[in-house]
């Protein structure tokens, strides 16, 4: 998203995420309210996936979507079981809103939307 505002609430939401992991009651005013941009910004992928994010926050008190494992992994780098949780699953979606240019993330942002869908 290009909106310095909603740059900043993307911030907010990956440093809240860090620090309280997944505290359903701002968490999901933070997504609604990043949605408003979304909605200013006509992001209707964007605007769908926080949607269907915060839908099931509210639902199963948590995210229980897995992170996305299509990204190479050297034997360096392997994945572990804490990459995996829901919190880091929740900021990497979040994360790959910052940066809408990168066909990639726009891509994953798909993914999730899929599996949110689906769930």
């Amino acid at each position: 998203m290009e909106n310095k505002k909603a740059l900043k609430l993307i911030d907010k939401i990956l440093k809240d995420l860090d620090k309280n992991g997944i505290n359903t009651e701002s968490l999901i005013e933070n997504l609604k309210e990043l949605r408003t941009y979304a909605l200013e910004q006509q992001i209707p992928l964007v605007v769908k996936v926080l949607r269907l994010t915060y839908e099931h926050i509210e639902a199963n008190d948590s995210f229980l979507i897995p992170i996305l494992d299509d990204e190479p992994v050297d034997e360096e780098n392997e994945v572990t079981s804490a990459e995996s949780s829901p919190v880091e699953s929740l900021k990497y979606l979040i994360s790959l809103m910052a940066n809408l240019n990168n066909k990639s993330n726009i891509s994953d942002l798909k993914e999730y939307r899929d599996l949110l869908n689906n769930y």
